[in-house]
């Protein structure tokens, strides 16, 4: 048998040896592709792994990234990946695409998907419709520090300098109290934006799965002895991603969000990181997209496919985090938005 003709399995990325050190074979792998990412959503929401893996002659294997979402709520479907900003199907070829592609197709409509959802993957599918869109932006930070605050935008750059003039301190932690502290803030933040939070349990699989094996830092800027902004990145192979960020509206004066994410880049460009992905923006959220664009990033298309296997089309949607709901969950105390949180967010993925 020819070295790219053997049989597409699905694989277990948490129990697989070897899986990181395969999927990074491949320029565009992500943090998301990685093992870490798999234990949490395995070990928070109890996701069934389907990873589809085809061999592509002496290169890397094609892969494409998926767990099957089992609920009464929603419904049962393939999401590649839950919760995560991009994870787009890893393949060095056309061949190579088509036979995990064909595989994840057929095993959906044995499991009777909703739908087959790709978190990237245009290059694979160019005549697909969007089923929803977000803005990314990158930044690459093998630069000078000097030279990365040359180019900020000015206004930026004067956010940076008034807080750090105010007295605010930033610390760059691993401990599971600071991880509390951001939780406590994330709470009021996603409550400010009419959302509830995801339950504590998860951020505690976040912490046991990646920060504590040195794959993530929380960056916390401090003011009098109080948390006013804060960030969670993940890390590995030289690539970052920005993934949870908050901020007390309530000390927006002393610029913390800025630092946070100032600290963040210095100290990721000292420990040698190639880029920081400041992930997904979603297309309403002209301000989020401004605050992005502020750093000197590369804006870019994050596009999400979904074929519905039984129907053989594909499907369009939307952003569903806006809406009349979010106006409904403003109105609700953090304590009853984290209850939401505990109970719906396994359903929505």
């Amino acid at each position: 048998m020819a070295p790219d003709e053997g049989p597409v399995e699905r694989w277990n990325p948490v129990t697989a040896p070897g899986w990181d050190a395969l999927v990074r074979q491949h320029l565009q792998h992500t943090f998301f592709h990685g093992a870490a990412w798999g234990r949490v959503l395995l070990g928070a929401y109890g996701y069934e792994p389907a990873y589809f893996v085809a061999p592509e002659g002496s290169g890397a294997p094609a892969v494409l990234p998926l767990m099957e979402v089992n609920s009464w709520l929603t419904g049962r479907r393939g999401v590649g990946l839950p919760f995560t900003d991009f994870s787009g199907p890893l393949c060095n070829s056309r061949k190579g695409w088509e036979k995990v592609w064909q595989a994840a197709v057929a095993w959906g409509r044995e499991r009777q998907w909703k739908y087959l959802e790709c978190r990237g993957g245009r290059e694979w599918l160019p005549e697909a419709p969007v089923a929803v869109s977000f803005w990314g932006h990158d930044l690459e930070l093998a630069r000078s520090e000097a030279g990365l605050f040359e180019d900020l935008e000015s206004s930026t750059r004067r956010a940076i300098r008034k807080g750090e003039k105010s007295g605010v301190e930033v610390r760059v932690t691993q401990r599971t109290e600071d991880l509390r502290e951001f939780y406590r803030l994330l709470c009021r933040t996603r409550k400010r934006h009419g959302l509830p939070p995801q339950p504590w349990s998860f951020f505690q699989r976040i912490q046991d799965e990646i920060i504590a094996r040195d794959e993530g830092v929380i960056v916390t800027a401090r003011r009098a002895q109080r948390v006013i902004a804060g960030a969670v990145y993940f890390h590995g192979a030289g690539k970052v991603i920005y993934k949870y960020g908050a901020a007390d509206e309530r000390w927006q004066q002393f610029r913390g969000a800025n630092l946070v994410m100032w600290e963040a880049i210095k100290w990721y460009r000292a420990t040698g990181a190639k880029n920081l992905h400041f992930g997904r923006t979603s297309k309403w959220n002209e301000g989020l997209r401004r605050f992005k664009l502020g750093w000197g990033t590369r804006e870019e298309l994050i596009e999400y496919f979904r074929f519905a296997p039984g129907e053989n089309r594909f499907l369009v949607g939307g952003d569903e985090a806006q809406g009349w709901h979010n106006r409904v969950f403003r109105g609700l105390p953090i304590p009853v938005l984290r209850i939401i949180g505990k109970l719906l967010y396994r359903h929505s993925a």
